[in-house]
């Protein structure tokens, strides 16, 4: 056990003694000590506890049932959360049975998924709940047996004294729900860990493979129709009349409703409403100015010149280091908009009644959705019931909940359960998109060292988030400034998977490389010798520790065999902090026909205890592969408002023949777990690049790379003898 007590107030749980099976019921705060308004613990009689989020529910003949609290949508968490409270609980992980909590806004705070932040945020509160149930059936043990608590052990769901004497879980739970909650718990050791730190398999997978009811697009409910949305053509335009004669007369057709400048086709099936809704003949007006890609390229590079920028961080002053300079290198790296192509595409159901508004589907942030419907619809909040579905991707797409938004008007107009469902052309065409952006990198060189630094944004409709600035390189070169501008655009942007650091990390790994061969000295070297810089810093601002992101270079150098690879094999190395979590990552390319072929990448990783590894691992390769398949083909233009593309016969993902080997290590040690789901993405596209310009000879400067396939070309080669 560890040596720390973790002390909280009883008012953290909410636990029942008489359920209908008999059994303990148990609930905690994940994220805070309780809401000032959080109710104390009740019995059965006052609460249904699917009303309830994240708790352990005990049964007599000692089932145990773990709720997840947070939206699952590929991240792993529906299976690793459960594991930190079923590693407390000290019970066989094969005994547990793992259920989706729904949205509760009174007793739990950031059921959200985003950021790398859940198993982050919930590694202590998960534990204690997990603790604190342990010992009260311990307490409930030693009550019967008449002996000490401190004298009983636990294994697997078993209490046994010191005599060898044991009582099951199930044998006491009613006992332990009648006992005072303990104020003071022990957690684990990690070294006595049984249940964290080993592979556990995602607890969906069975229903997964068999294509049972998981995700949104399965959910049904007696009554509900569907609802296929006309939206306007172009980001700019807003609805003056339509048309729906034809679409009203087509079988299976319900309705047509206007709503939001948007019309919406209700049918009895998802084929019906499509192909009604192609029928309609709707006139469209320009409201606003239409925007072109080629328009933006010229503003961003206009903002990259200006004076005036937000300054996010200065250290020293930059304008003397480049004035005293030897030489200056700038480079500017552009990235285009991007979708973000869920496989499952949005979809929601919702039905809105006198008592309530009931809502299932797919969300990363189900409170603000409902608390914005709710507000909408001018209700309370404590009306609307949520429940979350498995989604079948998010990156970001699913923060923003304008599809449940839609649901929720749809089905207050129609006074019908409903569910909206988007077709891939509707995902893609109306989506929240990765905001285009550029970035323009100066460094000053004097006397063979690195002596300023000017990273200059210009992005559309925002910038980096403000811990982003003191990310590497901040700290290890003294005149140091990072700021930013950006141009309010009509078309809607948001978070994509890493948000800005998705692109950043290649500019400033790609540029880095640059700096080093500027230098004539090894970019792997140059890289520590600057971390080195940073060794003891008391600048509480900087985010990211150099000791570990040096441990994971040197860590990548050796499992990549860096340098020492046949000639054959051209290696392109990147490390990046982010998320919390620190990333080294070296790819390997070969060329085969006379073009250059990611063949592997080695990506090293130091995100403290890993609670999962093989969930862990797929969520390593998922990023490598993301990062590398729409740094390579991702690209997406406007045309006066209009995407330039629809479906994916003309938008280009990475495809199964071309995602490379990911050999992945992480660091061991044990620290408490940072973020996992976006920190192997961002330094996926530099590590490539570099490598190309290896084997080709050309540097990289846009996204996507294809976009130059001239560049692409392998250089001949002179053959000698």
């Amino acid at each position: 056990m560890s040596d720390s007590k973790i002390t909280f107030s009883r008012r953290n749980f909410i636990r029942t003694s008489s359920l209908a099976s008999g059994g303990l019921l148990i609930g905690f705060n994940l994220f805070n000590s309780c809401k000032p308004n959080a109710k104390a613990p009740v019995d059965l009689a006052d609460l249904d506890y699917k009303d309830f989020n994240a708790y352990i529910k005990i049964a007599e003949n000692g089932a145990v049932t773990i709720f997840s609290p947070n939206p699952e949508i590929g991240q792993g968490v529906k299976t690793a959360m459960p594991m930190l409270i079923a590693e407390e609980l000290d019970v066989a992980w094969s005994n547990v049975n793992v259920v989706q909590g729904d949205l509760d806004t009174v007793h739990f705070q950031r059921q959200v998924a985003g950021g790398s932040q859940s198993i982050r945020l919930g590694w202590e509160p998960l534990r204690q709940t997990g603790a604190t149930a342990r010992q009260m059936l311990v307490n409930a043990a030693a009550a019967r047996w008449g002996v000490d608590a401190s004298s009983c052990k636990t294994k697997e769901g078993v209490i046994t004294n010191a005599k060898g004497e044991t009582l099951g879980y199930g044998e006491v739970v009613t006992e332990a729900a009648a006992l005072e909650v303990p104020e003071n718990v022990t957690v684990k050791d990690p070294k006595d860990f049984t249940i964290i730190g080993t592979d556990a398999v995602n607890v969906d997978i069975d229903k997964i493979i068999t294509g049972k009811p998981l995700f949104g697009l399965d959910y049904k409910a007696e009554g509900m129709v569907y609802a296929a949305v006309v939206r306007p053509p172009a980001f700019g335009k807003i609805l003056v009349s339509f048309d729906a004669s034809e679409a009203k007369a087509s079988n299976n057709v319900i309705d047509v409703i206007e709503f939001d400048n948007k019309i919406a086709v209700l049918a009895k099936d998802t084929w019906s409403a499509f192909k009604a809704k192609k029928t309609i003949k709707a006139e469209w007006k320009t409201d606003t100015e239409l925007e072109s890609t080629e328009d933006h390229d010229k503003i961003l590079k206009d903002l990259l010149q200006d004076k005036e920028a937000k300054v996010l961080r200065e250290d020293g002053n930059v304008a003397i280091a480049f004035a005293e300079a030897d030489k200056i290198l700038e480079r500017t790296y552009e990235a285009p908009f991007l979708p973000h192509n869920c496989m499952e595409p949005m979809n929601f159901y919702a039905n809105v009644t006198a008592d309530k508004i009931h809502l299932v589907g797919p969300i990363q942030t189900p409170q603000r959705t409902a608390k914005v419907i709710a507000s909408n619809l001018g209700r309370n909040e404590e009306e609307v019931h949520l429940e979350m579905t498995r989604m079948g991707g998010g990156f970001g797409r699913r923060l923003y909940g304008d599809f449940a938004i839609e649901a929720a008007s749809i089905a207050n107009l129609a006074k019908k359960p409903i569910k909206v469902v988007y077709s891939r052309e509707d995902d893609m065409t109306a989506g929240i998109y990765r905001p285009a952006s550029k970035y323009k990198i100066k460094a000053s060189i004097k006397n063979g060292e690195i002596t300023g630094y000017h990273l200059r944004e210009a992005a559309v409709n925002g910038n980096m988030y403000g811990l982003i600035p003191n990310f590497f390189p901040a700290g290890a070169i003294a005149n140091y400034k990072v700021d930013a501008a950006n141009y309010q655009s009509k078309i809607t942007t948001g978070a994509w998977r890493a948000p800005y650091t998705n692109f950043l990390a290649f500019a400033e790994q790609s540029f880095f490389d640059e700096l080093a061969d500027e230098l004539k000295v090894d970019r792997v070297q140059m890289r520590l010798d600057l971390l080195q810089k940073v060794k003891g810093t008391t600048d509480e601002e900087i985010q990211y520790s150099p000791e570990r992101l040096g441990n994971v270079i040197k860590l990548a150098v050796e499992k990549s065999n860096w340098g020492k690879t046949p000639d054959t094999i051209y290696q392109g190395f990147s490390a990046y902090y982010c998320h919390n979590s620190h990333v080294a990552e070296v790819a390997d390319v070969e060329v085969v026909n006379g073009l250059p072929v990611v063949k592997k990448v080695t990506c090293v990783i130091d995100c403290g205890i890993v609670v999962n590894p093989i969930g862990a691992e797929n969520q390593a390769q998922g990023g490598v592969i993301d990062g590398i398949g729409h740094a390579m083909y991702g690209d997406f233009a406007f045309n006066k408002g209009v995407p330039s593309s629809k479906n994916f016969d003309t938008y280009r993902l990475i495809r199964m023949k071309e995602a490379p080997v990911v050999e992945t290590h992480f660091v061991e040690n044990t620290l408490a777990p940072t973020g996992l789901g976006e920190p192997t993405l961002p330094p996926a596209g530099a590590a490539v690049a570099n490598a190309l310009k290896a084997v080709t000879g050309h540097r990289f400067t846009q996204q996507p790379f294809t976009k130059n396939p001239e560049h692409l070309r392998v250089q001949n080669k002179e053959i000698i003898g």
